[in-house]
């Protein structure tokens, strides 16, 4: 096993495409790889986009795809299609097939010491940035080209895997809003004729906690955030505690709902997350809601539903997207009778369940990818 330079097996691919003059269909930003994945899921159509005059550089399908931005974020994957990025994003492939796979090239780019390498080599200041230079003095160990395929085609079968237990994933959270919407109809006609009630009426809420960067300590409570919020669960992967006074009324109890009431990003206002199981006291931040109501699975489905989002489309300020208390006083809805409502939470819990095999499993094949990539 050898020692080699990423710049004497591997290169910048350096293709010039006119985004107003282009067969090319798609093109791919920052926004659109998601850190520490093998493949590009997201991408941009070029036409009727907005993308400036930086998005030059063309990719074809099988090329890695490297954000020289923010390196902490990881953001590096395989385009399965043909497109453009911007110059910040270095289109990077293998030199010679016959020394290094472009399938290997990819892993070696996940790992952990490439990505270490990244972060103590970054140039900048607020807004760090690699430049090609210092990406092609990395040095790694180069194995054969015969276990260079045998880990890739490891690497990708288990990335395949993965991704068809996140397709079953997704296809259950979207049957359970399905049955929703099957089972209650159209809350602006309400065919089922049930009472109309105000989301005051069924329901009480509360911001969250104000606290500053010194109340920030390692062994205090936890504040959950937006980013706590993943996939309508709640997530603890990356938690802040505070150690700080904490009214009573704040902590959060189990089956309340969690809702992002602003974010700079109008997409991530509104999303919401149940609490379940509560491990140990946790309290939310001050740009969040805590919704709680004896109707809590209901609410928690409706809140997902185009009436809720139609209802609350008007809430921006100047700076910030967002819900306001006197926002959701306003929201109106029909309230299903007793026997609707015990369905959907029986669909729901269901659901729950089988979601919390398949992460669990997602969550194993993760552990098997890490392994090889940085084996």
């Amino acid at each position: 096993m050898s020692v080699v330079k990423f710049s004497e097996v591997a290169h910048r691919a350096n293709t010039k495409e006119d985004r107003f003059n282009t067969d090319k269909i798609y093109y791919v930003g920052g926004e659109h790889i998601e850190p520490g994945e093998l493949f590009v899921h997201d991408k941009g159509f070029i036409k009727g986009s907005t993308i400036g005059p930086m998005f030059y550089c063309g990719f074809k399908s099988g090329q890695i795809l490297f954000v020289t931005r923010n390196p902490h974020l990881r953001k590096c994957s395989v385009a399965e299609f043909d497109g453009i990025c911007s110059e910040k994003t270095f289109v990077i492939e293998t030199i010679d097939e016959r020394i290094l796979l472009q399938k290997y090239l990819a892993s070696v780019m996940l790992s952990d010491d490439f990505w270490n390498y990244c972060e103590e080599n970054k140039s900048g200041g607020v807004n760090y940035f690699l430049n090609w230079s210092t990406l092609a003095d990395y040095e790694f160990e180069l194995p054969s080209v015969e276990e260079q395929k045998a880990i890739s085609d490891k690497l990708w079968a288990a990335y395949r895997l993965k991704e068809s237990y996140k397709k079953l994933l997704a296809a259950t959270e979207e049957m359970v809003k399905s049955r929703f919407i099957e089972m209650t109809g159209d809350p602006r006609t309400n065919p089922k004729g049930w009472p109309v009630k105000t989301l005051s009426e069924l329901a009480t809420y509360s911001i969250g906690l104000t606290y500053k960067p010194e109340n920030i300590s390692e062994e205090g409570t936890i504040v959950l955030r937006s980013g706590n919020i993943q996939n309508s669960k709640i997530d603890l992967a990356d938690v802040v505690r505070v150690n700080c006074p904490i009214k009573e009324s704040i902590y959060v109890q189990k089956n309340d709902i969690l809702m992002c009431s602003r974010n700079g990003s109008a997409a991530l206002v509104g999303k919401v997350a149940q609490i379940k199981d509560i491990s140990e006291p946790m309290t939310y931040g001050a740009f969040m809601t805590v919704i709680r109501s004896e109707y809590s699975d209901f609410l928690y489905l409706y809140f997902q539903s185009n009436d809720f989002r139609e209802q609350v489309s008007t809430g921006k300020s100047s700076t910030m997207n967002q819900i306001t208390q006197n926002m959701l006083d306003k929201i109106s809805l029909p309230l299903p009778d007793d026997e609707t409502r015990n369905k959907l939470s029986i669909i729901l819990h269901q659901a729950d369940k089988s979601g919390f095999e398949l992460r669990k499993s997602i969550d194993a094949i993760d552990a098997v990818i890490k392994s090889l990539i940085n084996s």
